[in-house]
Formats: C-alpha cells, structure tokens, sequence
C-alpha cells in the first residue's frame, strides 16, 4: 500500500537525504529536463517543480513536522490504476498523484510533533493549469460518490469511500475517507483536497488508535494555502 510508504518515512524520519549514495543524472541531463518541465509551467501558467519546492510545508508547522520523501518511494505509487475507471482519481491519490497528469509536484511526510498525537501521514502539491486543476477537483469529486463500495487497485482492496465534510478554503475542497482492507485488518485512510489556482493541495491522514481523528488538522491545510 503506497501510503504505508509514506507512513513509514514519517515514522521513521527518513528524508529525501537517503537518495545521496544512489547514482544521479548527470548535470546536464537533469538540467534539460528541468529547463522542458519549466517551459511547460510557463506555457500554461502553472508553477514548476523549483517554484513549488519554495512554497511547500517544511520543518514544524502547526504541530506537525513536513519532511521530504525520497524520490524513490514517491515515484512507487505514480500510475496507480482502479479496476474501476470512475475510481482513478481516487487510486491515484493514494498512489500521491493526481488522476491528471501534473506539471510538477512536491511531496512530504508529515508526523505530529506531540507524543500522545497518533495521527501521522503525508501530504502533496501538484501543479496544473488552473482548468486542469478543477477538472481534477470535479472528477474526485464525482469519483467519491461513484464508489462507496470502493475499488481494487495492484490486488489491494479498498471497500469503503465516505465523503467527509470539506473545509472552507481554498477555491474547492474535497473530503472523505477510504477504509482499506489489509487481511483481516480494516484501515481507515483520510484524505483532504484543496485547489488553490492551478495547485491541487492534498493531505493524508491515518490513526491507528481513533480513526475519527486521522485527517490532518485544518491549521495544516490552512498553513499550506497561505503559502500559495
């Protein structure tokens, strides 16, 4: 399950910093791609990978601390598929992509600060022309009343999506929760989505002891928008 990836780089504190023995792409390979990838922001106005990484939660905010994830373990969940095609957007979240393609994105794991906070999980940015990015909203949307009974994707089973009450901010918001199905154990995985122009802003949440308290705190959302 991708998001125990991510669950796990936030309970063990493992940063992007683990990728610095593995072999890079020579200087100019990745300064070409990244000179394709920005022309491409610019043409539809949205922002690149240097631009998000500026605005993006990192360090201690509002009780939890945002640390960034290796390449390696985002990279496992980009092209999730459902078994269901009015599912994807919902698979490709947990995956930590939107169901769009995005121009760039910008990951983090996110872990309470407080001890007695059982609450831990991830959150991302994805860029996107301002009309992509509300169709990303409006089809999540769509996608969370389409599959109550959920989805399948890479043989895991999700049985459960709950809309949840969205907060106030942002240009849209989505809410809602997904209950996975891990043996004989239930997970019940929160997910809040919030579009900002063209970037998709979205939080994962999980809590073993209460699920009921598993979606990241509105502060942090709210934290992240002002950023924007």
């Amino acid at each position: 399950m991708i998001p125990a990836l991510f669950l796990a780089t936030a309970c063990s504190g493992e940063s992007a910093d683990s990728e610095e023995n593995k072999p890079k792409p020579s200087g100019k390979s990745a300064q070409s791609a990244q000179e394709k990838e920005s022309a491409e922001a610019k043409r539809l106005g949205a922002l690149d990978t240097p631009a998000l990484e500026k605005v993006v939660l990192t360090g201690r905010v509002a009780g939890f601390d945002a640390k960034k994830i290796a390449k390696a373990e985002v990279e496992a969940g980009r092209g999730m598929k459902a078994d269901r095609k009015e599912c994807q957007p919902l698979a490709s979240l947990i995956g930590g992509f939107t169901h769009i393609a995005p121009v760039a994105t910008a990951h983090r794991s996110l872990q309470g600060l407080k001890a007695t906070d059982a609450t831990v999980g991830s959150m991302w940015l994805a860029s996107h022309s301002e009309q992509n990015a509300t169709r990303v909203m409006d089809e999540l949307g769509a996608a969370v009343t389409a599959c109550p009974k959920g989805f399948k994707t890479l043989g895991l089973t999700y049985g459960k999506v709950e809309k949840l009450p969205a907060p106030k901010l942002g240009d849209q918001a989505v809410a809602y929760r997904i209950t996975g199905d891990i043996g004989k154990q239930k997970m019940p995985m929160t997910y809040t989505v919030v579009r900002g122009g063209g970037v998709i802003a979205a939080f994962y949440g999980v809590n073993m002891l209460d699920p009921n308290h598993a979606a990241i705190p509105e502060a942090v959302v709210k934290a992240q928008l002002d950023r924007l």
